[in-house]
């Protein structure tokens, strides 16, 4: 529901306290729909008037983007243990999903919990940095939640190809989606540039001479555009998804590099993404199944320790990991992993969902099967191509995915909910709102 030329002019004609005191009043419960629907769907205007309201609203809350930096610098001082941060990538249906995910929250008493966003995932969902904070604080104001909401950009990734033909220009792309992101009030930022590791060269220093100096020249840009009275947590990452595991070797001599590269006067990574063997929504078989994988949690062990005591980061960083079977998911607070990253799992809850409209899939296939042919590989089959495809519907049928009726969407959300809920459990952050609260600076 968009606000009345009377009544926007009615709020916006006092003092700020004034603006957001009629604001807190005023817009509740399903108005707080109506902000959601014109920040995401509505025109230019419309959309950066919604996002502004829904930033304040969420402010006069008690509501507020947070960096994790305090947080994972305890656990780099061993002030706790055998907690890993859940950090969830929401394709589509942003609102309604980060919705899901504070009702978990809210049950359990979790405060240390992440929604991000990668800057491909921006791309072919159609979700802006601005779009994405405002569907969350939205969903944290509907639902009634209350405290720091970390917010990140994931896989900030250098693309090699562009890289390699104009590094300055590719270079710059980075920083601008940096500087949109911490506009928004992202300030968790994952730089990933590990594509631009090269194993061919001999020894373990060349390889990661590119990564190591691209990774702290965004780390400085990054601390020259903070907002005052904030860290930004800033991850880097030495392996990339899908290629070979990392090594304790491949972790020193990164940071041996990276903080020659930074200087001693700039605050470094709080964090270290790295590959133990999955890849990012899984190995797909033919008949569309997931394979099996099997994680190196005895690696992911080792660099998370390594990264805590010689370097007080929060720990190793897992990737790729919403499809590995449930009973792994238990060992990542276990094995010390700072953060684990999930996404197509609960991208396949939504489409899967017997309440996901059939004639919508059906539509969507098609279009997909069209659209997309020429990334076919010649040895896919239908259902392998769809699995690996339908990630771009949600940008693609963006509109018609939201407008699914709200019975289904309920449901599809208790289901969500539930998942959120077991994810919680399984990676050790129920009961840690004290503990964010107690390390986490506003």
């Amino acid at each position: 529901m968009m606000w009345s030329g009377i009544a926007a002019a009615a709020l916006f004609s006092g003092t700020e306290s004034e603006v957001i005191k009629n604001m807190s009043t005023s817009v509740t419960g399903d108005r707080i729909d109506g902000l959601v629907e014109q920040a995401v769907f509505g025109d230019e205007s419309a959309r950066e008037e919604n996002r502004w309201q829904i930033r304040e609203l969420a402010e006069s809350q008690g509501i507020y983007p947070a960096s994790i930096q305090g947080l994972y610098e305890a656990a780099g001082k061993s002030a706790y243990h055998n907690k890993t941060v859940p950090a969830i990538n929401i394709r589509g249906m942003t609102y309604p999903v980060a919705r899901a995910v504070f009702r978990a929250a809210l049950k359990h008493k979790v405060g240390a919990f992440i929604f991000e966003i990668a800057r491909s995932e921006i791309g072919y969902t159609k979700q802006r940095p601005a779009e994405y904070a405002a569907c969350v604080l939205a969903a944290a104001l509907k639902e009634g939640f209350q405290g720091p909401v970390f917010i990140q950009g994931d896989h900030f990734q250098m693309n090699r190809k562009r890289y390699s033909t104009d590094a300055a220009q590719e270079t710059e792309a980075i920083k601008a989606l940096i500087q949109e992101a911490v506009s928004a009030g992202f300030f968790n930022i994952d730089i990933d540039a590990s594509t631009l590791v090269d194993l061919e060269k001999k020894t373990l220093e060349q390889q990661q001479e590119e990564n190591c100096q691209v990774t702290a020249e965004m780390t400085r840009f990054i601390r020259g555009i903070e907002p005052e009275g904030v860290t930004i947590s800033v991850g880097g990452e030495i392996g990339e998804v899908g290629k070979q595991n990392s090594t304790v070797e491949d972790l020193r001599v990164f940071m041996g590099g990276y903080l020659a590269s930074l200087g001693a006067d700039v605050k470094g990574i709080s964090k270290i993404s790295v590959q133990t063997g999955t890849t990012h929504g899984g190995v797909v078989l033919p008949d569309g199944s997931i394979a099996s994988v099997e994680l190196d949690f005895d690696t992911l062990k080792e660099l998370s320790n390594v990264a805590r005591e010689e370097y007080g980061m929060g720990g190793a960083v897992q990737h790729g990991a919403s499809t590995l079977p449930d009973e792994a998911f238990h060992l990542f607070p276990e094995v010390g992993a700072a953060e684990v990253h999930l996404a197509t799992g609960f991208q396949n809850i939504i489409y899967d969902s017997p309440s996901f409209p059939q004639q919508l899939t059906q539509k969507i296939n098609q279009h997909l099967l069209e659209q997309y042919s020429d990334e076919r590989k010649s040895d896919d089959t239908e259902e392998q191509f769809l699995y690996k495809t339908r990630k771009k519907a949600f940008g693609d049928f963006k509109r018609e995915i939201w407008s699914i009726p709200p019975d289904n969407l309920r449901a599809i959300g208790e289901t969500l909910e539930e998942r959120f809920i077991q994810l919680f459990q399984k990676l050790n952050v129920v009961n840690t709102v004290e503990l964010v609260n107690k390390y986490v600076v506003k």
